[in-house]
């Protein structure tokens, strides 16, 4: 079955409630993502997902050199940056977008939808 990464977004600048505007509403999100997170496991979807620390707490590593290029930080600046995913399995792209938006109503965000190459994505890449 093919795979999808779901994509959370998040402000970049660290807040005091992830970009929620209180805690309850924060705390309430994530209440629903992890309803949401339930139902994908009961339904055959869930592969895994987290959340991940604010963009600020990120490293950047260069290793195309000899030696490897370290930069505090997240790689873009930006706006909004990653703040969580799921990898789902979907039967194709239109499950995995009524999934995507499942999951934006839980977590209160835009959620972006991307396959995973798949062995035939690949070999059709070599064929052309």
């Amino acid at each position: 079955m093919p795979r999808y990464l779901l994509s959370g977004f998040g402000p970049a600048e660290p807040a005091s409630f992830g970009g929620y505007p209180s805690q309850a509403e924060m705390l309430q999100a994530f209440d629903d993502t992890g309803v949401f997170n339930d139902r994908l496991v009961r339904d055959g979807h869930f592969v895994f997902a987290d959340g991940l620390q604010p963009a600020d707490t990120a490293t950047t590593v260069d290793g195309q050199a000899d030696s490897p290029v370290m930069t505090d930080g997240p790689y873009l600046e930006t706006k909004e940056h990653l703040a969580g995913f799921w990898v789902i399995e979907a039967a194709d792209l239109d499950v995995a977008i009524a999934l995507a938006a499942e999951g934006s109503r839980a977590c209160r965000g835009r959620v972006e939808v991307r396959p995973f190459h798949t062995a035939d994505s690949i070999q059709a890449l070599r064929e052309s």
